[in-house]
Formats: structure tokens, C-alpha cells, sequence
């Protein structure tokens, strides 16, 4: 029988954040196009900034075990070490989960650390220490601090004209809100999802009387278009809200550049394929966490970095292995992440993107030291690791250890405000900046800096 307080998704926690979401579909004045909007009026008095610099965080929601991937202990007790041996890597000395070999082979390109600790098991406020430096509120599901795409947004508005600075594929998670500062510095989020089968499209934004993007077409049939928009809007007013702002935000959307970054279809076969086409994870049982393929989600992260995005993030769920952990990640994640992960590393460097282009890849905290009695690992926030990879970040580096049993770090301990700080750092962010929230001045970060050793 299952285990109470678990379904398909995961552990009870998981079941109730989703089922807290509602989707909102955009109208003329929807969701996607108000906020494109607000950024731009928000940044009007600033040019696009020169700096090229980006970030992609894969963000791997549910907790992946530091154990059984980056950090593994082949001398520990079995009860501890799990059911996985370990391999070299191209670095020496390095070595990895066994079901980890691309990654192993690419070693010299990526870094890991694996001294990151935190004092919250929680998935959704483990998110917001994660995404913002700052503790979670009374509804962890809702930021009361700015995630860092927001800051990102807030400070150095866009690197294309066309493209919003801020993108999440598909939607928001917890943690990654806005917060005080308001809706101009949500994300954009694509709600379509390339993980699904068929042709990925972004929503048709509906317009006055059933007219869509695809009927608009560029922006010159827009204006050509516009007289009959305002006849059909004016009975309802949305047309006088309009003003020059969310005209150029519907521009945003329409543009012939904005389109083509968010087409897929333009990639070829072979190099998607190199991302990975494997299916849906469905381990069939509701007590257990399965995986959609999101591989393509990362592949359109790529896309969008070379377009001019600063920040991507993309959800990687759900890495939240309680019951039968090892079979799932042996049958469902860790192939599907070995593969694309390299494949994302291959690429931006083909792309001449891996210089400029910071990847880490990291989930909410780690899992348990030893394993639980349904053959799997909780959460576990008091030592975790991630992968980071371009912009400052030197490949082949290990920064921190956690002790012989992965339960605490030994050396080097690292914070995910440090984390954050290396993220910031890179792009030009200031850190010290405050904002008010309700009156009172509060600064990006209460602490954390960037992590010399990686660089």
C-alpha cells in the first residue's frame, strides 16, 4: 500500500503546492504581456546594457541525492553508500556516481560543491532560501523576497530589446516570485512545455474578437491591424489602458526575433537528439516521483541565452526519491540527466556561449546519509551539492567535502547565498543594492559571496 501522505508526485508537501496553482490564460492585457509592459516602463529611462553575460540555473526540484551523483562514498556502510559504485572522471581524483559516465567524461568542463548546507528540509522553503538568500514567510509558496531572476531583471533590464531579461520554462515554482518588487520583474514564463510531444508553441495571445499572434504576424501587420484592434477593444475598454509601454511589450511578443528564440523546431534533428528524446519517466505508482522529458527544456534554455536572456531557469522536476529512490533514478533521472546536462555543456561551448554562459545546476537540499526503509533517501539540507559550469566557473575544480558519510560538511562550507553571490557576481549584479519593502530598505543578499574557487 502506499505510503500515507504521498501520491504520484511525491510527498504531500509537492501534491499541495501544485494543487494550490491555477494557470491564467492571457488576453490582450493578459498576465504574460502586462508584465512584459511593466519592465519596459520600468526600465525606460535605461539603454539595453552592453554586457553579454548570462545564466541558466536547471533547477532540480525535489532534492537529487549528493550521495548516489556528485558526491558518492564508496567506503561507507552499504546502508549509507547505497546501491550505485562510482567512476573516474577525466580529472584525477574525481570520481562520480556510476550512472553518471558523460558526465564523467566532460569532467574537465564542469565543477562541483559539495559543502552546501542549509537549516531547511522543507521543499517549498528550502525553494525560497534557494531562489531569493532569504528565509521563507508564512506561505512558502509565496515569495516575500525577490528571487534572483527578479533581481536580475530589476537592475539590469534587458539584454535584447526583444526578449524579456527573465524566463522560466514552463511556468513559476515556488521561490521564484518577484516579490516587492512587483510585477514589471516576474518572470516570463512559457507555459507550453517542450517536454511535450508535438511542436512546441507559446500560447496564442488572444487579441479583440479571436484575432491571434499568428493572424497579426510581424509587427508592421500589428500597426496595419491596429485601427480594426481599437474598434473591436474600445467596447470594452482594454484598448485605453493601453499605452506606449504595452504597445512595445505586444511588440515584444510579436517579433519576428522573439519567435524565432522561442522556435525549436529551427534546431536539427541530430542535436536535439544528442539532448534526448527518451520518454516521460512514469514509474506507475503513487507513491513515487516521475519525470517528463525535460531534456528539450534545457535545449530551449540554450536558444534563449544566445537570443539575449540574461536569466533562464528550468524546471527539472521531481528528484524527490523517498520510495524505491535507486530504481528511480537508475530507470528514470540519472540517464536522462547524464545526457543532457553534457549535451547543454557540448553545445554552449560549440556556441562559442560557454564563456559567458553560467550553468548551475542544483535542487532545494540533498537527501539522506543513510537510506530510509522503502529503499530510498529524504530530504536533507544539512549538507548538498551542485554543479556549476561556464562563464567564471573553471572546469575539473571540487570546492568543499562533506564527511565520510555525506552527512556534514568537513571543509569549506558553502552557503546557497554564496551561490547566489557567484550568480550575481557574474552577471554584474550589485549586491548591496537595497530595495524598500514596505518603507524599509533591504538589501539583495544578507550575506554570501562569490566562490573564488571555482574561478
Amino acid at each position: 500500500m502506499p505510503r500515507p501522505g504521498f501520491d504520484r508526485t511525491g510527498c504531500a508537501e509537492f501534491r499541495r503546492t501544485l494543487d494550490r496553482r491555477a494557470f491564467v490564460k492571457a488576453g490582450l492585457l493578459g498576465a504574460a504581456g502586462l508584465s512584459l509592459a511593466d519592465v519596459l516602463r520600468a526600465e525606460d529611462r535605461r539603454g539595453p546594457s552592453s554586457r553579454v553575460n548570462s545564466v541558466i540555473i536547471l533547477w532540480m526540484r525535489g532534492g537529487p541525492s549528493h550521495i548516489d551523483m556528485w558526491d558518492p562514498k564508496p567506503d561507507a556502510p552499504a546502508e549509507v553508500r547505497g546501491e550505485f559504485g562510482t567512476i573516474g572522471t577525466t580529472v584525477p581524483g574525481v570520481r562520480l556516481g556510476d550512472l553518471l559516465p558523460m558526465s564523467a567524461k566532460i569532467m574537465h568542463k564542469w565543477s562541483i560543491v559539495r559543502s552546501l548546507n542549509h537549516h531547511d528540509p522543507g521543499h517549498s522553503t528550502g525553494d525560497q532560501i534557494c531562489f531569493t538568500g532569504y528565509n521563507p514567510g508564512p506561505n512558502p509558496d509565496e515569495n516575500i523576497y525577490p528571487s534572483v531572476g527578479s533581481v536580475v531583471s530589476k537592475q539590469l533590464g534587458h539584454l535584447n530589446p526583444t526578449l524579456p531579461a527573465y524566463v522560466m520554462i514552463p511556468r513559476v515554482v515556488p521561490g521564484a516570485g518577484s516579490a516587492y518588487l512587483g510585477v514589471a520583474h516576474k518572470p516570463f514564463e512559457t507555459q507550453a512545455d517542450p517536454a511535450q510531444p508535438g511542436p512546441f508553441r507559446l500560447p496564442n495571445f488572444r487579441l479583440a474578437s479571436g484575432v491571434t499572434v499568428d493572424q497579426v504576424g510581424d509587427r508592421k501587420s500589428l500597426l496595419k491591424d491596429f485601427d480594426k484592434l481599437r474598434r473591436d477593444a474600445d467596447t470594452s475598454g482594454q484598448l485605453d489602458a493601453m499605452d506606449r509601454f504595452q504597445l512595445k511589450a505586444w511588440e515584444m511578443l510579436t517579433s519576428p526575433a522573439a519567435r524565432d528564440a522561442f522556435d525549436l523546431d529551427k534546431e536539427s534533428p541530430k542535436l536535439r537528439e544528442r539532448y534526448g528524446f527518451l520518454p516521460a519517466f512514469d514509474p506507475k505508482a503513487a507513491n513515487r516521483c516521475g519525470c517528463p522529458n525535460w531534456a528539450q527544456r534545457m535545449l530551449l534554455a540554450r536558444r534563449l541565452v544566445e537570443a539575449g536572456v540574461r536569466l533562464v531557469t528550468v524546471d527539472l522536476r521531481w528528484w524527490d526519491t523517498h520510495v524505491k529512490g535507486f530504481e528511480s533514478l537508475r530507470e528514470g533521472f540519472l540517464p536522462r540527466w547524464d545526457r543532457a546536462f553534457t549535451a547543454l555543456i557540448d553545445d554552449l561551448e560549440a556556441r562559442g556561449l560557454l564563456d559567458t554562459t553560467l550553468v548551475l545546476a542544483w535542487g532545494e537540499f540533498g537527501r539522506t546519509p543513510r537510506v530510509n526503509n522503502d529503499a530510498g533517501r529524504d530530504h536533507y539540507p544539512n549538507v548538498f551539492s551542485a554543479a556549476l559550469a561556464g562563464g567564471p566557473v573553471k572546469g575539473g575544480r571540487v570546492v568543499g567535502e562533506s564527511d565520510s558519510k555525506g552527512a556534514f560538511p568537513k571543509a569549506n562550507p558553502k552557503s546557497p547565498q554564496d551561490v547566489l553571490a557567484t550568480v550575481y557576481h557574474h552577471l554584474g549584479v550589485d549586491t548591496e543594492a537595497q530595495y524598500l519593502n514596505n518603507g524599509r530598505p533591504v538589501p539583495v543578499l544578507p550575506f554570501g559571496k562569490p566562490i573564488e574557487e571555482l574561478s
